[in-house]
Order: C-alpha cells, then structure tokens, then sequence
C-alpha cells in the first residue's frame, strides 16, 4: 500500500485499518449500555441501541483520528473523561483525549485560539458565560446553520434540542445557537438543615432576634444567622455562619459576575438578564451595543449597589467565616462546607451536590439523607422583583471556525454522544448538573430526590428560570472578566476601598470596549460607548444605576424550608 500517494484522511483510515481496532464497533456498544448504563435511560434498550447505531455508523469516516476536547474539572467532566471518552473510543473508533484543567485555564486556550486561529483543542466546552463573545466576533461556528448544513451528516436524529433545559443561555439576540449545553449547575443558598430545626436553636434565636429562624429571604436575616451561628460549639467543633472565599485569583472575580451582584439588586430587571444594565454593570443600547460601565455613562458597576455587593461580601468573610478562608479560591473554598463546621452559605454551587452526598461524611446522616439543604439565595437591599436571583453555570460545547471541518466533525459527534438521552440520566446521577428536562423528570430523580437535600424539587420548579448564566451585554469576556478578580482582589486585601476598586474596574471595562470599538472587528453589534455625563443625570433615571439607599439593611425575614418546597410545586 503507497501510503505517500494518498490523501490525509485515507492514509488515517489506511493505518486504522492496519493498526488499530475496528471501528462501527455495536458489540463495545452493547456492552456499554450492559455495563455502564443500565436502567439508567430515559430511552428503551432497543432506541438505546438504534442511537448507538446511528454513532456507529456517523462516525466511519473518521475512524483511527486522535481528537482532542477540554473542559475544567469538575466531577461531570471527569466522568466524561474517564469513563464516556473511553467508550466513544471503543464504540466509534475516533480517539478521543478528554483534558481536563482550571476553568480559567479553559478560558485562555479558548481567547489564544481566538487570536492566533492555531487550532489547539477541537473542542472545547466552555461556560455559556461567553455568549455575547462567540455572537460578536463571530469565531465560533454558529452551530443552528451547522446543524442545517456543514455538520448535517454528523447531527444525531435524535438530539431533541427542545428538551435541553439552558438553550436559551447559548442562543445569541440573532436567535442562533452558539454552544451545546454539556452540564448545568445553579448557584443556591445551602444551610445546615438539622440546625436550624433544633428546638434549642430556635428557641434562643428567637429571643435574641425576635422573628423565627428560618430560610433567609434577604441579607439582613442571613447576617443575623451569621452572627447567631459563628462561635458556638456543636458536635465538639467550632461552628461558622458563613462561607467564602477571597484569595486573588480568577475565581474571585466569578464570585460577583456570578452573580453576587445581581443578588445584591445591582442592574436592572428582567429574565434571564437585565436589560439594559446588567449584573456586569454594562448597559447596552436597543441594538445590543454596550454603551458604558461606569455611572458617569449609565453603567452600574461602580453604583451604590455594587458598592454594597462587595463591602457586605468583605465585612461577612471577615466576621462569620474561618480565618483560611480568606486565602482561599473557589474550589479550595468549595468543600469546606462538608467538612461539618458551616452553619450556612449565602452561594454554594450545586456542582459540589455530588460530592457532598458521599456516606460517612459529617454532613450526612446513617440512613443516607443529608443534614444540609440547598435553597434559593437570599437578596440584598437593592434588588427588586423582576432581578434574576442567581446564577446558573451551562457549560457548553463549542467548535471554533479555525477548527478544520473534519475534526470539528468528530467532535462533534462526541459532543452529541456524552449528552444523549442514552447517556444523560446515567451521567446526571454521577455529576447532578442537570442538562435535559427529561432526564430531571425521570422516574430514577424522584426515587433519589430525598438523598440530594432539595436539588431535584429546585430543578423541577419554575422558580429555576430566574438563576442564568452572564447575557450577551458583556462583548468579550475573557478581556473583561480578568479585570474583575483583579479589582476585587483590591478591595478584599484592603489595598483599595470598594468604592476605589469598582471606579478602577468600570473605567478599565470601558478603556477596553473602547479599544474594541475603534478597532471595528465587532462590526455594528460592538461597541458604542456613551459620551460621559454627570452622575446624577443617570441616577435620577428609572431603573440602572442607582444612589444609596438610606437604609441597606432593611427588615429581615426567613421562610421555613418546607413552606418554600411547597410555593416551588
């Protein structure tokens, strides 16, 4: 065989046929679904098998290519890493390498593909988060007209987009959509339910605070259960009524954008973000262009609520959290929780849910129920009815146009594979990150529902509309959003006050639209900054930004936990 005299993709297939397994492979196909799926389906063992063949056969002309994804590491993508690349591999023979690093890892190997057109992943799934990016500059493909066209011949039959519960979050104002969604999770308030429902507890609450301990429903309750828990010893250890993190990392940034502004009352109202400001601070004009940042041009990153975002978040970290946590990032804050020490907090990701239902741990009981429960976040003094109250993470496959048309093909086909609704109950019971309504309301969810502490009753609600991901009025999130971490992590060391950092990050989000602007790559949907006024032209402005309030605390209130159940059925 004159391996030199052939073409690329019949010299792979040449030396696959020599070398490597066999591909159209519906034997590893059944034992997978055998050994690995199970019952675990919302499709019968016969459309299971019908889905897999339809792989099988999709994927012959790319049998024996080696394709690279990423993702960060979360307990999702790890399964897919370990587990489902394996058996795509077997299954299709396309050899799969799942990476796994830092979501800000993910996130510059995304912007420096951007830059360069170097392909460096064949895949990538990123946070929906840069929906406004991938609409603007046009980089990725635009995967409504792939589906149609280009990559028709490698789109399963039986994707059922209508049934992928975040698509709106991957859907840009042109009414494409973008990205796939691959895994889903809220960010919730999680509390020690066995505490709060201990007599003594309440009983002394009560007479300190004079109202019932409970949910709280805004910030001023959750303080007082802050301060009520921190200090006091149960189970032999000392106890923390919140917890943070604050250490000067990309992560810190994620904490506001995702969205303690929002909770805060920063931006303006609507679903699933305000318009025209939004939890960033940037408003957009009627056409989608982002036209400020900073007060001065109708932004509300630097307004009186954001301001009272960031000093409340400092304040609580400092009084009612454990003194490490100050020096923590993200995932290094994400497990303490389970640890056994924590009363409560304000903004725990349900990504963390598979973790902390593991048996033996102190926040589980004998029988397999949690001690602790998730609930919807509690609000600060500025926001209003109408403000999403929280923030959901859709990370979503995205194949970039530098991506050479093969490759992107079979990664697609991955992309399709690991969210099917052969895979997807058996993958959402491993991570819990939810991404197909079927699947939540599948029958193996209600039967584990009491295990996952409110989990499956909040996806199962129309309350879960109100919890999105960034909108599309940030223009370029990886520009913008180190800039985030970076002015935060000045007012959390003290090197700035709140105020100082959030003049500091509105003035340099409004330097780089600016740049942006002037360079004209994001044509007429970049773009059009605002001539500055002075402030109180836009403060005396309905809605976004806003002046400070007289009194920030207001009156605190708290819920039961099962009278909230009933108001989500």
């Amino acid at each position: 065989m004159k391996l030199r005299h052939m073409s690329t993709t019949a010299m792979t297939l040449a030396i696959a046929m020599l070398t490597g397994p066999a591909w159209a492979d519906m034997d590893a196909a059944k034992a997978f679904l055998d050994t690995e799926i199970g019952p675990l389906s919302t499709l019968s063992r016969a459309d299971q098998e019908a889905e897999m063949q339809w792989f099988v056969d999709a994927a012959k002309p790319f049998a024996g290519m080696d394709i690279k994804v990423v993702s960060e590491t979360i307990t999702t993508h790890e399964y897919e890493s370990k587990v489902l690349a394996d058996a795509f591999t077997k299954i299709t023979g396309i050899k799969i390498t799942h990476d796994l690093i830092g979501e800000g890892d993910v996130v510059e190997k995304l912007q420096t593909q951007m830059q360069s057109g170097e392909n460096i992943y064949d895949a990538y799934i990123n946070d929906s988060d840069l929906i406004g990016t991938h609409w603007r500059y046009q980089q990725a493909r635009n995967l409504t007209d792939w589906m149609a066209g280009e990559g028709a011949d490698v789109t399963n039959p039986g994707l059922d987009l209508n049934d992928f519960i975040g698509l709106k979050f991957t859907t840009g104002p042109d009414g494409k959509v973008y990205q796939l969604p691959d895994q889903q999770f809220a960010n919730l308030y999680w509390f020690r339910y066995d505490w709060f429902n201990n007599p003594e507890f309440q009983a002394e609450f009560k007479a300190k605070y004079g109202y019932d301990l409970g949910v709280p429903v805004n910030w001023a309750a959750y303080e007082d259960i802050a301060e009520f828990f921190t200090g006091k010893t149960i189970d032999g250890q000392e106890v923390y009524g919140n917890m943070d993190y604050g250490k000067k990392d990309p992560s810190l940034g994620w904490r506001y954008t995702d969205a303690w502004m929002s909770m805060a009352g920063m931006g303006d109202v609507g679903e699933p973000n305000g318009l025209p400001v939004d939890e960033w601070g940037i408003r957009v004009n009627e056409q989608s262009q982002p036209v400020g940042s900073c007060v001065t041009r109708g932004g509300s990153t630097n307004d009186a609520a954001a301001v009272y975002a960031v000093t409340k978040a400092i304040e609580w970290l400092n009084k009612y959290s454990p003194p490490s946590a100050a020096g923590m990032t993200f995932g290094e804050a994400g497990p303490v929780p389970a640890q056994g020490a924590i009363a409560q907090q304000m903004f725990w990701y349900t990504a963390f849910t598979a973790d902390m239902v593991k048996p033996g741990i102190p926040v589980m009981n004998e029988d397999g129920t949690p001690k602790w429960r998730m609930a919807p976040s509690p609000h600060g003094a500025y926001w209003q009815n109408g403000q999403k109250v929280g923030y959901q993470d859709a990370g979503s496959w995205t194949l970039m146009k530098s991506t050479p048309v093969d490759r992107a093909k079979a990664a697609w086909l991955y992309a399709q594979f690991i969210t099917s609704k052969t895979v997807d109950v058996k993958k959402s019971h491993v991570g819990l990150t939810f991404i197909r309504e079927s699947t939540i309301q599948d029958k193996s969810f209600t039967d584990r529902a009491p295990q996952l502490g409110g989990l499956v009753e909040f996806y199962r609600s129309p309350a879960r509309v109100q919890w999105s991901p960034t909108g599309t009025n940030v223009p370029d999130y990886p520009k913008l959003a180190q800039l985030w971490w970076q002015n935060i992590g000045d007012a959390m060391s003290g090197a700035k006050t709140p105020q100082e950092a959030l003049d500091a990050l509105c003035a340099e989000q409004e330097k780089v639209m600016e740049r942006i602007e002037r360079s004209g790559v994001q044509g007429d949907i970049g773009p059009k900054m605002n001539e500055p006024q002075d402030a109180q032209v836009w403060l005396d402005a309905p809605g976004a930004p806003v002046a400070k309030l007289a009194d920030e605390r207001g009156t605190p209130e708290t819920i039961s936990y099962d009278e909230l159940l009933k108001s989500w059925q």
